[in-house]
């Protein structure tokens, strides 16, 4: 499971900010997560549940938020939503898209004490 390692990122992060900026306690973690970004997200709460352990955000609460795919098609040149990698643009039915979202894992915002 790369959700560990995710969460691994994702905790030294938050930790380090937490450190810099003079925060003693995380209580909640808002994550923004595209939906073609091949993150399960049950494992990935899972996982975040066990790497916050013995640290300043050992307490905090997951939020996540999820991002759809979205792509610009070049056969048809209009903005669609795509649900996978590889599928047909439900527009034309042509292949020829570019993903402009729906990839992304990032911490959004934090609260802290």
């Amino acid at each position: 499971m790369h959700e560990f390692s995710l969460c691994e990122g994702i905790i030294d992060t938050v930790t380090t900010q937490a450190r810099q900026q003079g925060f003693s306690r995380v209580r909640r973690v808002w994550l923004e997560i595209g939906e073609l970004a091949n993150v399960e997200l049950e494992a990935l709460r899972f996982a975040f549940e066990i790497v916050r352990q013995d640290t300043t955000a050992a307490d905090a609460e997951l939020d996540i938020i999820s991002l759809p795919g979205r792509a610009h098609c070049l056969d048809c040149a209009q903005p669609v939503a795509v649900q996978q990698h590889f599928d047909p643009c439900p527009l034309c039915g042509g292949y020829q898209w570019r993903l402009v979202s729906g990839t992304e894992l990032r911490i959004k915002e934090l609260e802290v004490e």
